[in-house]
Protein backbone atom coordinates (compact mmCIF):
# COMPACT_ATOMS: atom_id res chain seq x y z
CA UNK A 1 0.00 0.00 0.00
CA UNK A 2 1.48 3.25 -1.17
CA UNK A 3 1.31 5.91 1.46
CA UNK A 4 1.49 9.99 1.32
CA UNK A 5 3.23 11.96 3.68
CA UNK A 6 1.07 12.88 5.84
CA UNK A 7 -0.38 9.24 6.58
CA UNK A 8 2.94 7.66 7.99
CA UNK A 9 3.53 11.14 9.82
CA UNK A 10 0.09 11.21 11.42
CA UNK A 11 0.26 9.07 13.58
CA UNK A 12 -1.88 7.74 16.85
CA UNK A 13 1.24 8.21 19.55
CA UNK A 14 4.64 7.25 18.41
CA UNK A 15 5.90 5.54 15.43
CA UNK A 16 6.67 2.25 17.03
CA UNK A 17 7.94 0.33 14.19
CA UNK A 18 10.96 -1.06 14.70
CA UNK A 19 13.80 -1.12 11.68
CA UNK A 20 16.64 -3.31 11.90
CA UNK A 21 19.65 -3.34 9.47
CA UNK A 22 22.36 -5.95 9.88
CA UNK A 23 25.05 -5.23 7.75
CA UNK A 24 28.21 -8.07 7.43
CA UNK A 25 31.00 -7.12 5.70
CA UNK A 26 34.41 -9.54 5.10
CA UNK A 27 38.15 -9.05 4.02
CA UNK A 28 40.32 -11.48 2.34
CA UNK A 29 43.93 -12.19 2.25
CA UNK A 30 46.77 -14.43 1.35
CA UNK A 31 49.45 -15.15 3.94
CA UNK A 32 52.18 -17.38 3.32
CA UNK A 33 53.51 -17.76 6.83
CA UNK A 34 52.54 -17.27 9.97
CA UNK A 35 54.48 -14.45 10.63
CA UNK A 36 52.17 -13.24 7.48
CA UNK A 37 49.39 -14.21 9.66
CA UNK A 38 49.66 -12.78 12.74
CA UNK A 39 50.71 -8.98 11.28
CA UNK A 40 47.56 -9.64 9.41
CA UNK A 41 45.95 -9.91 12.20
CA UNK A 42 47.76 -7.44 14.17
CA UNK A 43 47.33 -4.69 11.52
CA UNK A 44 42.69 -5.35 11.14
CA UNK A 45 43.11 -4.71 14.87
CA UNK A 46 44.68 -1.33 14.82
CA UNK A 47 42.66 -0.45 11.28
CA UNK A 48 39.40 -1.06 13.57
CA UNK A 49 40.21 -0.52 17.01
CA UNK A 50 37.58 0.35 19.18
CA UNK A 51 38.07 3.80 18.96
CA UNK A 52 38.01 4.04 15.26
CA UNK A 53 34.66 1.79 14.96
CA UNK A 54 33.23 4.22 17.74
CA UNK A 55 33.91 7.36 15.51
CA UNK A 56 31.88 5.04 12.44
CA UNK A 57 28.90 4.51 14.78
CA UNK A 58 28.65 8.17 15.55
CA UNK A 59 28.65 9.41 12.00
CA UNK A 60 26.15 6.65 11.75
CA UNK A 61 24.22 8.40 14.51
CA UNK A 62 24.28 11.69 13.03
CA UNK A 63 22.73 9.97 9.49
CA UNK A 64 19.89 8.82 11.14
CA UNK A 65 19.86 12.09 13.33
CA UNK A 66 20.05 10.15 17.00
CA UNK A 67 21.36 11.58 20.51
CA UNK A 68 24.09 8.67 21.65
CA UNK A 69 23.24 8.33 25.34
CA UNK A 70 25.96 5.73 26.30
CA UNK A 71 28.81 3.80 24.80
CA UNK A 72 30.12 0.55 25.69
CA UNK A 73 33.79 -0.51 23.76
CA UNK A 74 36.12 -3.26 23.96
CA UNK A 75 39.67 -4.49 22.55
CA UNK A 76 39.65 -7.96 23.00
CA UNK A 77 42.76 -10.56 23.28
CA UNK A 78 44.15 -11.92 21.49
CA UNK A 79 42.08 -10.19 18.81
CA UNK A 80 38.72 -8.12 17.34
CA UNK A 81 36.80 -5.32 19.09
CA UNK A 82 32.86 -4.91 19.88
CA UNK A 83 30.94 -1.76 20.52
CA UNK A 84 27.88 -1.34 21.94
CA UNK A 85 26.23 2.18 21.60
CA UNK A 86 22.36 3.32 23.20
CA UNK A 87 20.94 6.00 21.32
CA UNK A 88 17.71 8.22 21.40
CA UNK A 89 15.84 10.28 19.58
CA UNK A 90 17.10 13.50 17.72
CA UNK A 91 15.97 16.90 16.95
CA UNK A 92 12.63 17.21 15.54
CA UNK A 93 11.90 20.13 13.17
CA UNK A 94 10.85 18.86 10.21
CA UNK A 95 10.55 15.54 8.58
CA UNK A 96 12.68 15.66 4.95
CA UNK A 97 10.87 14.18 2.08
CA UNK A 98 14.15 12.14 1.67
CA UNK A 99 13.41 9.83 4.83
CA UNK A 100 10.89 8.10 2.61
CA UNK A 101 12.80 7.82 -0.87
CA UNK A 102 14.26 4.56 -1.85
CA UNK A 103 17.52 5.77 -2.43
CA UNK A 104 21.66 6.22 -0.77
CA UNK A 105 21.52 8.05 2.21
CA UNK A 106 24.27 11.17 3.27
CA UNK A 107 27.83 10.40 3.58
CA UNK A 108 27.65 11.68 5.98
CA UNK A 109 25.67 14.87 6.50
CA UNK A 110 22.77 14.97 9.64
CA UNK A 111 19.19 13.90 8.29
CA UNK A 112 16.81 14.84 11.26
CA UNK A 113 14.58 11.47 12.37
CA UNK A 114 12.21 10.73 14.92
CA UNK A 115 13.52 7.98 17.29
CA UNK A 116 13.46 6.13 20.18
CA UNK A 117 15.54 4.77 21.98
CA UNK A 118 17.53 2.41 19.48
CA UNK A 119 20.81 1.11 19.45
CA UNK A 120 23.55 0.58 17.37
CA UNK A 121 26.62 -2.05 17.77
CA UNK A 122 29.95 -3.46 15.81
CA UNK A 123 31.91 -6.56 16.14
CA UNK A 124 35.13 -7.86 14.56
CA UNK A 125 36.11 -11.13 13.64
CA UNK A 126 39.90 -11.34 12.26
CA UNK A 127 40.90 -14.98 11.88
CA UNK A 128 43.07 -17.25 9.66
CA UNK A 129 43.25 -20.42 8.60
CA UNK A 130 45.95 -22.56 10.40
CA UNK A 131 47.35 -24.13 7.44
CA UNK A 132 46.45 -23.07 3.98
CA UNK A 133 47.55 -19.35 3.77
CA UNK A 134 44.06 -17.43 3.74
CA UNK A 135 43.31 -15.05 6.57
CA UNK A 136 39.56 -13.07 7.04
CA UNK A 137 38.07 -10.20 8.62
CA UNK A 138 34.80 -9.90 9.42
CA UNK A 139 32.54 -6.91 10.69
CA UNK A 140 29.15 -7.18 12.03
CA UNK A 141 27.07 -3.85 12.60
CA UNK A 142 23.47 -4.20 13.44
CA UNK A 143 21.45 -0.33 13.45
CA UNK A 144 17.94 -0.81 14.89
CA UNK A 145 15.84 2.31 15.47
CA UNK A 146 12.29 3.08 16.10
CA UNK A 147 10.76 5.93 14.25
CA UNK A 148 10.32 7.72 10.89
CA UNK A 149 14.03 7.05 8.91
CA UNK A 150 15.14 3.78 7.94
CA UNK A 151 18.39 2.69 9.09
CA UNK A 152 18.88 1.74 5.48
CA UNK A 153 19.64 5.68 5.26
CA UNK A 154 23.61 4.99 6.97
CA UNK A 155 24.37 1.96 4.61
CA UNK A 156 26.05 3.98 1.80
CA UNK A 157 28.45 5.81 4.88
CA UNK A 158 28.89 2.09 5.91
CA UNK A 159 30.22 0.30 2.78
CA UNK A 160 32.33 3.58 2.08
CA UNK A 161 33.63 3.22 5.46
CA UNK A 162 34.94 -0.35 5.39
CA UNK A 163 37.69 -1.80 2.70
CA UNK A 164 35.16 -4.97 1.72
CA UNK A 165 35.41 -7.90 -0.64
CA UNK A 166 31.99 -9.61 0.56
CA UNK A 167 28.77 -7.65 2.49
CA UNK A 168 25.70 -9.11 3.09
CA UNK A 169 22.79 -7.36 3.85
CA UNK A 170 19.50 -8.11 5.94
CA UNK A 171 16.97 -5.88 6.30
CA UNK A 172 13.35 -6.08 8.64
CA UNK A 173 10.33 -4.35 10.01
CA UNK A 174 8.99 -5.86 12.63
CA UNK A 175 5.84 -4.92 14.65
CA UNK A 176 3.12 -2.27 13.63
CA UNK A 177 2.21 1.36 14.67
CA UNK A 178 -1.47 2.57 14.20
CA UNK A 179 -2.49 5.66 12.34
CA UNK A 180 -5.26 8.31 14.03
CA UNK A 181 -8.04 6.46 13.21
CA UNK A 182 -6.41 2.84 14.22
CA UNK A 183 -5.33 1.43 11.39
CA UNK A 184 -2.41 -0.63 10.98
CA UNK A 185 0.55 -0.03 9.70
CA UNK A 186 3.78 -2.85 9.30
CA UNK A 187 5.20 -0.96 6.83
CA UNK A 188 5.49 3.04 6.23
CA UNK A 189 8.09 2.99 3.33
CA UNK A 190 8.37 1.72 0.68
CA UNK A 191 11.03 -0.30 -0.68
CA UNK A 192 11.56 -3.19 -3.21
CA UNK A 193 15.44 -4.49 -2.72
CA UNK A 194 17.99 -3.33 -0.51
CA UNK A 195 20.29 -2.18 -3.86
CA UNK A 196 17.96 1.05 -4.06
CA UNK A 197 19.51 2.36 -1.30
CA UNK A 198 23.20 1.55 -2.71
CA UNK A 199 25.12 4.17 -5.25
CA UNK A 200 25.18 3.00 -8.71
CA UNK A 201 29.36 3.33 -8.99
CA UNK A 202 29.23 0.41 -5.44
CA UNK A 203 26.51 -1.42 -6.93
CA UNK A 204 28.69 -1.64 -10.29
CA UNK A 205 31.44 -3.04 -8.68
CA UNK A 206 29.49 -5.80 -7.31
CA UNK A 207 28.19 -8.85 -7.95
CA UNK A 208 24.67 -9.23 -6.32
CA UNK A 209 21.77 -11.76 -5.58
CA UNK A 210 18.46 -10.65 -3.60
CA UNK A 211 16.49 -12.67 -1.37
CA UNK A 212 13.44 -10.82 -0.57
CA UNK A 213 9.99 -11.94 1.59
CA UNK A 214 7.99 -9.05 1.01
CA UNK A 215 4.56 -10.20 2.53
CA UNK A 216 6.75 -10.32 6.22
CA UNK A 217 9.18 -7.24 5.08
CA UNK A 218 12.25 -8.97 5.13
CA UNK A 219 15.10 -8.04 2.65
CA UNK A 220 18.36 -9.47 2.00
CA UNK A 221 21.09 -8.83 -0.61
CA UNK A 222 24.62 -9.87 -0.46
CA UNK A 223 27.62 -9.06 -2.75
CA UNK A 224 31.04 -9.86 -3.96
CA UNK A 225 33.43 -7.81 -6.05
CA UNK A 226 33.43 -8.40 -9.40
CA UNK A 227 37.00 -7.54 -10.57
CA UNK A 228 40.39 -9.62 -9.30
CA UNK A 229 43.66 -8.00 -8.48
CA UNK A 230 46.00 -10.54 -6.77
CA UNK A 231 47.74 -7.34 -5.58
CA UNK A 232 45.08 -6.40 -3.34
CA UNK A 233 45.14 -9.50 -1.60
CA UNK A 234 49.09 -9.99 -0.52
CA UNK A 235 50.14 -8.47 2.42
CA UNK A 236 53.20 -7.13 2.40
CA UNK A 237 54.42 -8.20 -1.13
CA UNK A 238 53.42 -7.86 -4.92
CA UNK A 239 52.97 -10.74 -6.88
CA UNK A 240 55.40 -9.49 -8.51
CA UNK A 241 57.37 -11.37 -6.25
CA UNK A 242 56.52 -14.32 -7.34
CA UNK A 243 56.24 -17.17 -10.04
CA UNK A 244 53.16 -17.50 -12.48
CA UNK A 245 52.42 -21.15 -10.88
CA UNK A 246 52.23 -19.20 -7.32
CA UNK A 247 49.88 -16.40 -8.76
CA UNK A 248 47.70 -18.83 -10.26
CA UNK A 249 47.60 -21.43 -7.08
CA UNK A 250 47.08 -18.10 -4.76
CA UNK A 251 44.94 -16.37 -7.12
CA UNK A 252 42.37 -20.22 -7.39
CA UNK A 253 42.44 -20.14 -3.29
CA UNK A 254 41.45 -16.77 -2.58
CA UNK A 255 38.60 -16.74 -5.22
CA UNK A 256 37.73 -20.39 -3.57
CA UNK A 257 37.24 -18.79 -0.63
CA UNK A 258 35.23 -15.75 -1.77
CA UNK A 259 32.94 -17.72 -3.37
CA UNK A 260 32.54 -20.25 -0.22
CA UNK A 261 31.42 -17.42 2.07
CA UNK A 262 29.43 -15.59 -0.77
CA UNK A 263 27.65 -19.04 -1.22
CA UNK A 264 27.64 -19.42 2.71
CA UNK A 265 28.59 -22.89 1.84
CA UNK A 266 31.75 -25.37 1.61
CA UNK A 267 32.63 -26.19 -1.72
CA UNK A 268 34.88 -28.82 -3.01
CA UNK A 269 38.48 -27.09 -4.14
CA UNK A 270 39.85 -28.52 -7.45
Amino acid sequence: MKLTSEQRITLHGFNNLTKSLSFNMYDICFTKTKEEREAYIAYIDQQYNADRLTAILKSVADIIGAHVLNISKQDYDPQGSSVTMLVSEGPIEKEPNESFEESPGPLPEAVVAHLNTSHITVHTYPEYHPDEGISTFRADIDVSTCGEISPLKALNYLIRSFDTDIMTMDYRVRGFTRDITGHKLFIDHEISSIQNYIPSEIKDMYQMIDVNVYQENIFHTKCKLREFDLNNYLFGYTKDSLSKEEQLEIEKSVKWEMDEIFYGKNMVFT
